[in-house]
């Protein structure tokens, strides 16, 4: 049977199957051995009774299905994989622990007397829990749980609480580490660490759009943020700015201390030595033992002579709550920087930093425990699962020549290169509306990534060009600011589901979707500035 007819029975019936209610992952694995029986031994369809005699029955394990069991099995067996339990289990049990309540209350005590502050600072929140763990569900139902009744108690707009909370929420699929961005670096075989570093600016850029619409949006209609109630135990402007100094000073002074502490260790033990063709240890060598002596010098000095001791110790307790969430995100993304350790390996500490966090808390108990266990467990499964079905259903359709057939009409259409581009992500958009992120990133990425490399480097881009090198990452990160958007889109965008668990009786899924219309269109013009400006990704790349 020929690819196009292949590809139409597979466009139909993966509609038809999502559309009865059928798990992606079983879908994919059904449609994946319809594609195997039409294009290598049609007759299982038409003469049934053959049975044994075509290429994928006469001999089990070979040909078409030998390809795909090695494709499916060095999927899985990939180390790096490792990183995706470990990641949701460290967001569980943050979620879980009271860290991330902690960090909620001193976030809202500084900005508590700022148009909209509750609604910055879920924002903020939100960005630094997807540095923690990058992790979607997990930061919506917890953002729900805390922040939503807080803007609802003080008057705030219903739908901007909502569409705060939700697309703040979804950042962790642009933020690393994502979850997202570790499944795009296996299927591409894309350095994950290069999707992370280009990732940083394009995801603070979408983080910083949403602040900036809730700053400008309260300030033209002070109505939808009602400021709360004065707080006669809260300091003045002025004094909370020396407050917020203090806090910033002690944390200072802390991380250059470990730091001036571990690059004296390294230059002591001789194992900070340049040598020629290795890079050396990343802010461990000798020259930064002063550097970061004096660092320390001018915190300390900060501390006691300009906003004083008194001072030090109340912005301690006010700001306290975001030490821990710090500490992990430094264990986290340092390990990865700084050249300690790989992405599996660092999400390991990052689980280990938080269970020592919830001990010195009080908070570590077979409970918390047992039940992050179980939901990782239940994520993972689910995530597996689609892995599995939707890279069955790839490969076989890959073997079938499918990204061929695909890859030749949309060259022969003869569109120019920001038009296959801009086909490509309304496709993406479409299918992430209707389907989980992890199947279209096993079942679409395959097929557009070579169509990708195929364009004219210099035609892709409006005000600037990628480098070559840098072509896989810049699409990795194009693909993810298009699933940040799927995460909202009607009908099945997931944060709408993840909200409703938790919210209000009284707030329907129509509610929650219409608050999302306005922060939708924020991820689009995010999503346009990736396309116009590709360099954006190669700020923080070598």
């Amino acid at each position: 049977m020929d690819v196009g007819t292949i590809s139409i029975v597979l466009l139909i019936g993966l509609m038809l199957l999502l559309a009865i209610g059928m798990p992606l992952g079983m879908a994919s694995a059904v449609l994946a051995v319809l594609v195997l029986v039409m294009k290598f031994e049609p007759n299982l369809l038409t003469a049934p009774w053959e049975f044994g005699e075509g290429i994928l029955t006469g001999r089990f394990g070979s040909g078409p299905l030998n390809i795909l069991a090695q494709k499916i099995y060095g999927l899985l067996t990939d180390y790096v994989l490792i990183s995706i339990p470990l990641f949701i289990f460290m967001a569980a049990l943050l979620e879980r622990s009271g860290i991330a309540k902690d960090m909620y209350s001193s976030l809202n005590v500084w900005l508590s007397r700022t148009r909209g502050g509750i609604a910055i600072v879920t924002s903020i929140m939100a960005v630094i829990m997807a540095a923690m763990s990058g992790i979607i569900g997990g930061e919506v139902v917890l953002l729900g749980l805390i922040a939503l009744p807080q803007m609802l108690r003080l008057g705030y707009d219903q739908n901007m609480a909502i569409g705060v909370i939700c697309a703040s929420g979804s950042l962790g699929t642009m933020i690393p580490p994502s979850i997202v961005l570790i499944i795009f670096g296996l299927i591409t075989e894309t350095s994950i660490k290069a999707l992370f570093t280009a990732a940083f600016v394009p995801g603070f850029m979408l983080a910083s759009f949403i602040i900036l619409y809730i700053i400008v949006r309260t300030q033209m209609k002070p109505s939808l943020a009602p400021l709360p109630p004065e707080d006669p135990n809260d300091p003045p402007t002025g004094e909370k700015s020396m407050l917020f100094g203090a806090f910033m000073a002690i944390l200072v002074a802390g991380f250059s201390a470990a730091l001036f502490l571990r690059a004296l260790f390294f230059t002591v033990t001789g194992q900070n030595v340049i040598i020629e063709n290795v890079d050396p240890i990343a802010y461990g060598t000798a020259d930064y033992v002063p550097f970061f002596g004096i660092v320390f010098a001018v915190a300390m000095a900060s501390i006691f002579f300009v906003f004083k001791t008194h001072r030090a110790k109340r912005g301690w307790d006010m700001g306290k709550g975001l030490v821990a969430p710090i500490v992990v995100i430094g264990v986290v993304m340092g390990s990865i920087y700084g050249g300690i350790s790989g992405i599996t390996e660092a999400a390991g500490m990052g689980v280990v930093a938080v269970f020592v966090i919830s001990i010195f808390r009080g908070e570590a108990n077979v409970e918390l425990v047992w039940d992050s266990l179980m939901r990782t467990l239940k994520s993972t499964g689910t995530i597996i699962w689609v892995t599995i079905g939707a890279a069955t259903l790839a490969g076989a359709y890959t073997i079938a020549g499918g990204p061929t057939y695909v890859a030749n009409i949309i060259v022969a259409a003869d569109l120019p290169t920001m038009g296959i581009l801009l086909v490509m992500m309304l496709i993406l958009l479409f299918m992430g509306a209707f389907m989980d992120w992890v199947g279209i990133v096993l079942l679409i990425i395959p097929v557009f990534l070579p169509i990708v490399q195929r364009l004219p480097i210099e035609e892709i881009g409006i005000l600037g060009h990628v480098e070559p090198k840098n072509l896989a990452v810049w699409f990795g990160v194009l693909f993810c600011m298009n699933m940040q958007v799927s995460f909202l889109s009607p009908p099945f965008g997931p944060a709408a589901f993840y909200l409703k668990s938790v919210a209000p009786p009284h707030i329907a899924l129509t509610d929650i979707f219409k608050g999302f219309l306005p922060f939708i269109c924020i991820q689009l013009c995010a999503l346009s500035v990736l396309l116009i400006y590709p360099p954006i990704i190669e700020v923080l790349l070598d």
